[in-house]
């Protein structure tokens, strides 16, 4: 075996570990961190399968069965990312019309605690007039400096926190029955309630950032899927209109992140229309879509984008949502969970033991018109 031979080899290997680990269940932070760089780890596997291509001369059978490996491993990683290629359909409709009354713009902002560029964000909410402005990590610092959009957001919820899980919460829009609960840790909390739209339409809200699997964070991704699948799981997108929006500290085509959404039946307006890498902004080649909005059917999509850096490590995520109950018939289904999936996702969220038996809903009383 050549000297070319054994280092390709040896790369091809590496570059199956990530997508064996992936492919696991076990939710030490180390594997699922494989769930992350799934558009870099697939630019790398082509990388190899190119040096493969250029140093085999296919005159030993390993050499063909090595780089069928590379193949299925490359084909695996991007079945995962491809629902957010441009090349996927879009599961959520562009909206066609003009009607401000039943609009809603959410601004998402993990402004990241020791940020001082207050200012940065500021700027981009007197740009974009959010009708919402979601901020994480925030905390009695940035309240104090986030006071002077106040005049023009009458709706505030604010936990402020040192801990990197504060969360403040700006609406113009009417907010009603609002709960600031912590599901699954003392120290995390998420807001659960209602916005009222322009129209009158009662829409549930529920704002969460769950923690992370990392060797400064928490050493299992055991709590933060199971804040995220017990949402999943009590969500009826039947019968209420609702939006859910956060730095959830996973990626969109994670199996966690898919099966919330298989068992909310909740949409994301991203597939088909790109990554919206949100982390990190330091790092140009190392980034991925953690900061979410995730809404039911009956909601076509106006403005999609990835903002600016404001000095934090997340960039902000905007989106401007039309609420019009015919986009039901429209908008793409969503995959229903199978028995399996519902057993491991009860699995996951029994072995949290969370401090509350069900999320907290409101009875809006106002059904999704499919």
């Amino acid at each position: 075996m050549s000297i070319g031979e054994i280092i390709v080899i040896f790369f091809s290997v590496v570059m199956c570990i990530p997508t064996i680990a992936s492919a696991t269940r076990f939710d030490q932070w180390w594997i699922r961190g494989f769930d992350f760089p799934r558009i870099q780890i697939s630019f790398l596997i082509i990388c190899v399968i190119i040096a493969s291509i250029v140093v085999y001369d296919f005159d030993k059978d390993w050499h063909l069965i090595a780089i069928a490996v590379l193949f299925i491993s490359l084909l695996y990683q991007f079945v995962k990312i491809y629902p957010y290629t441009y090349l996927s359909g879009k599961q959520v409709m562009k909206f066609k019309g003009s009607d401000p009354d039943a609009s809603i713009s959410i601004l998402v902002s993990n402004v990241l605690t020791p940020n001082k560029r207050s200012d940065k964000l500021i700027e981009l909410v007197k740009k974009r007039d959010p009708d919402i402005l979601l901020t994480l990590e925030s905390d009695q610092r940035w309240e104090d400096e986030m006071s002077v959009i106040e005049k023009d957001y009458k709706y505030t919820v604010k936990i402020p926190m040192d801990n990197l899980y504060g969360m403040h919460l700006y609406s113009k829009l009417k907010l009603e029955d609002i709960k600031v609960r912590y599901l699954v840790q003392h120290d995390i909390p998420s807001i659960h309630g209602i916005v009222v739209l322009r129209s009158g339409k009662k829409v549930n809200i529920h704002c969460l950032h769950p923690m992370p699997p990392s060797p400064t964070e928490s050493d299992t991704s055991t709590n933060r899927d199971a804040e995220l699948l017990m949402l999943g799981r009590d969500i009826d997108s039947e019968k209420h209109t609702t939006l859910v929006f956060g730095d959830l500290n996973d990626v969109a085509w994670s199996r966690t992140t898919r099966l919330f959404q298989k068992l909310s039946g909740l949409m994301d307006p991203r597939i088909g229309r790109g990554f919206f890498n949100t982390f990190h902004t330091g790092y140009a080649l190392l980034r991925w879509p953690l900061d979410h909005v995730f809404h039911t059917r009956d909601f076509t999509l106006i403005d999609i984008a990835r903002e600016k850096s404001i000095g934090s490590d997340h960039f902000p995520m905007y989106i401007k949502l039309n609420h019009e109950p015919i986009a039901g018939a429209i908008n793409e289904d969503t995959d229903a969970p199978d028995e399996e999936e519902k057993d491991w996702a009860e699995e996951k969220i029994k072995t949290a033991n969370p401090l509350v038996e069900k999320i907290p809903f409101s009875s809006i009383g106002n059904r999704v018109q499919a």
